[in-house]
């Protein structure tokens, strides 16, 4: 159930990534809800070797490399997705923080629904 919420937000993040970012294009609702699902499995499968490969760098930067990870992240869900496009790195990165912030507030609403 929680992967669900936790996807549900992803999503929101990515539809709202369309609407903010320029350069970052979803087709639909169903490649919406796909690229959600497949971003949370990319996140629990891929992104914590990549953060572990690039600790020295991360703390050399004080962590801001995570949202190269992130933007890695996303880039890689558009590798895998057909439906998606995402036009570089700086459309990646701004992508990355608008999906994190609502990542962000959907844990804050499960932490809460929680107490």
């Amino acid at each position: 159930m929680r992967f669900l919420v936790r996807a549900a937000f992803a999503a929101l993040g990515l539809w709202a990534a369309t609407k903010i970012v320029p350069g970052v294009y979803i087709r639909d609702a169903g490649t919406l809800l796909i690229a959600a699902l497949l971003l949370g499995v990319v996140n629990a499968i891929v992104r914590p070797i990549v953060v572990i490969l690039t600790l020295p760098l991360t703390l050399v930067t004080l962590g801001l490399f995570l949202l190269v990870v992130n933007a890695g992240m996303i880039l890689l869900v558009d590798l895998l997705l057909g439906g998606m496009h995402v036009h570089g790195w700086i459309a990646a990165i701004l992508a990355a923080i608008v999906t994190g912030v609502a990542s962000w507030i959907g844990h804050m609403v499960l932490r809460d629904a929680e107490a």
